[in-house]
Protein backbone atom coordinates (compact mmCIF):
# COMPACT_ATOMS: atom_id res chain seq x y z
CA UNK A 1 0.00 0.00 0.00
CA UNK A 2 1.35 3.74 -0.86
CA UNK A 3 1.86 6.14 1.69
CA UNK A 4 -0.35 9.17 1.06
CA UNK A 5 1.53 12.53 0.50
CA UNK A 6 0.88 14.79 3.13
CA UNK A 7 0.51 18.41 1.76
CA UNK A 8 1.22 21.77 4.04
CA UNK A 9 -2.01 23.13 3.77
CA UNK A 10 -3.11 19.96 5.46
CA UNK A 11 -1.33 21.16 8.65
CA UNK A 12 -2.97 24.40 7.79
CA UNK A 13 -6.09 22.60 7.95
CA UNK A 14 -5.35 21.24 11.53
CA UNK A 15 -4.32 24.22 12.62
CA UNK A 16 -7.54 26.05 11.91
CA UNK A 17 -9.28 23.18 13.69
CA UNK A 18 -7.26 24.04 16.50
CA UNK A 19 -7.98 27.64 16.56
CA UNK A 20 -11.51 26.88 16.43
CA UNK A 21 -11.54 24.42 19.33
CA UNK A 22 -10.01 27.04 21.29
CA UNK A 23 -12.16 29.61 20.64
CA UNK A 24 -15.43 27.17 21.89
CA UNK A 25 -13.45 25.64 24.86
CA UNK A 26 -10.49 28.45 25.85
CA UNK A 27 -7.95 27.76 28.35
CA UNK A 28 -4.75 28.61 25.71
CA UNK A 29 -3.98 24.90 25.19
CA UNK A 30 -5.01 24.73 21.93
CA UNK A 31 -3.69 27.72 20.59
CA UNK A 32 -0.36 26.40 21.19
CA UNK A 33 -1.80 22.96 19.33
CA UNK A 34 -2.56 25.65 16.63
CA UNK A 35 0.55 27.69 16.23
CA UNK A 36 2.50 24.31 16.13
CA UNK A 37 0.38 22.80 13.10
CA UNK A 38 0.97 26.02 11.26
CA UNK A 39 4.69 26.16 11.66
CA UNK A 40 4.97 22.88 10.91
CA UNK A 41 2.75 23.54 7.68
CA UNK A 42 4.75 26.11 6.82
CA UNK A 43 8.13 24.21 7.14
CA UNK A 44 6.47 22.00 4.74
CA UNK A 45 5.68 24.35 1.97
CA UNK A 46 9.64 25.61 2.23
CA UNK A 47 10.72 22.07 2.57
CA UNK A 48 8.58 19.92 0.49
CA UNK A 49 10.40 16.61 0.76
CA UNK A 50 10.23 16.40 4.55
CA UNK A 51 8.22 12.71 5.97
CA UNK A 52 5.83 12.30 7.85
CA UNK A 53 7.82 10.95 10.83
CA UNK A 54 9.68 14.13 10.97
CA UNK A 55 6.29 16.47 10.59
CA UNK A 56 4.99 14.85 13.38
CA UNK A 57 8.45 15.22 15.65
CA UNK A 58 8.37 18.54 14.72
CA UNK A 59 4.70 18.88 15.80
CA UNK A 60 5.14 16.65 18.94
CA UNK A 61 8.01 19.06 20.26
CA UNK A 62 6.73 22.07 19.39
CA UNK A 63 3.50 21.17 20.90
CA UNK A 64 5.09 20.37 24.09
CA UNK A 65 7.57 22.66 24.66
CA UNK A 66 4.81 25.87 23.77
CA UNK A 67 2.51 24.15 26.31
CA UNK A 68 5.50 23.77 28.89
CA UNK A 69 6.91 27.51 28.28
CA UNK A 70 3.19 28.89 28.18
CA UNK A 71 2.78 27.41 31.75
CA UNK A 72 6.08 28.57 33.22
CA UNK A 73 5.23 32.02 31.45
CA UNK A 74 2.02 32.45 33.11
CA UNK A 75 2.68 31.26 36.44
CA UNK A 76 5.62 33.77 36.88
CA UNK A 77 2.91 36.68 35.41
CA UNK A 78 1.96 39.34 38.16
CA UNK A 79 -1.97 39.90 38.92
CA UNK A 80 -3.00 43.10 38.75
CA UNK A 81 -4.55 44.55 41.42
CA UNK A 82 -7.96 45.82 40.55
CA UNK A 83 -10.08 48.28 42.57
CA UNK A 84 -13.17 45.93 42.66
CA UNK A 85 -11.54 42.92 44.32
CA UNK A 86 -14.77 41.19 45.31
CA UNK A 87 -16.52 41.67 42.03
CA UNK A 88 -16.67 37.79 41.52
CA UNK A 89 -16.79 36.80 45.18
CA UNK A 90 -19.93 38.43 46.64
CA UNK A 91 -20.07 37.22 49.66
CA UNK A 92 -16.13 37.89 50.73
CA UNK A 93 -16.79 41.79 51.29
CA UNK A 94 -19.08 41.06 53.91
CA UNK A 95 -16.29 39.12 55.93
CA UNK A 96 -15.42 40.86 59.30
CA UNK A 97 -18.96 43.21 59.12
CA UNK A 98 -21.63 42.27 62.18
CA UNK A 99 -25.74 41.63 60.85
CA UNK A 100 -28.79 40.92 62.75
CA UNK A 101 -30.06 37.26 62.77
CA UNK A 102 -33.39 37.27 60.63
CA UNK A 103 -34.01 33.81 61.79
CA UNK A 104 -32.55 32.33 64.99
CA UNK A 105 -29.75 29.84 64.95
CA UNK A 106 -30.94 26.70 65.56
CA UNK A 107 -28.84 23.44 65.33
CA UNK A 108 -26.32 25.75 63.61
CA UNK A 109 -28.06 26.97 61.06
CA UNK A 110 -29.87 30.41 60.40
CA UNK A 111 -30.36 33.52 58.42
CA UNK A 112 -29.47 37.28 57.95
CA UNK A 113 -30.44 39.90 55.60
CA UNK A 114 -28.17 41.92 53.88
CA UNK A 115 -29.78 44.36 51.24
CA UNK A 116 -32.69 42.63 49.64
CA UNK A 117 -30.81 39.30 49.96
CA UNK A 118 -31.43 37.07 52.94
CA UNK A 119 -28.09 34.31 53.65
CA UNK A 120 -27.76 31.45 55.08
CA UNK A 121 -25.45 31.10 58.32
CA UNK A 122 -24.04 28.89 60.43
CA UNK A 123 -22.47 29.26 64.21
CA UNK A 124 -23.32 28.51 67.64
CA UNK A 125 -27.12 28.88 68.48
CA UNK A 126 -28.73 32.01 69.22
CA UNK A 127 -32.12 33.83 69.18
CA UNK A 128 -33.88 36.44 66.72
CA UNK A 129 -32.09 39.62 66.52
CA UNK A 130 -28.86 38.65 67.92
CA UNK A 131 -26.14 40.37 66.52
CA UNK A 132 -23.37 38.15 64.53
CA UNK A 133 -20.45 38.84 62.76
CA UNK A 134 -19.08 37.05 59.68
CA UNK A 135 -16.21 35.07 59.56
CA UNK A 136 -15.91 33.08 56.66
CA UNK A 137 -17.49 32.22 53.82
CA UNK A 138 -18.39 28.45 52.61
CA UNK A 139 -19.85 28.45 49.08
CA UNK A 140 -22.88 30.80 49.95
CA UNK A 141 -22.98 30.01 53.49
CA UNK A 142 -21.48 32.88 56.11
CA UNK A 143 -20.08 31.04 58.94
CA UNK A 144 -20.85 33.34 62.28
CA UNK A 145 -19.92 34.11 65.50
CA UNK A 146 -22.08 35.88 68.07
CA UNK A 147 -21.29 39.30 69.40
CA UNK A 148 -20.91 39.87 72.76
Amino acid sequence: MAEQEVVFWYWWVLAVGFLAVEIIVTGFFFLWLSVSAFIVGTVLLLIPGTSFNVQLFLFSVLAVSSVLAWRKYARTRKVESTDHPFLNKRGEQYVGRTFDLVAAIENGQGKIKIGDSHWKVHGEDCPLGSKVKVVAVKGTVFEVEVCR
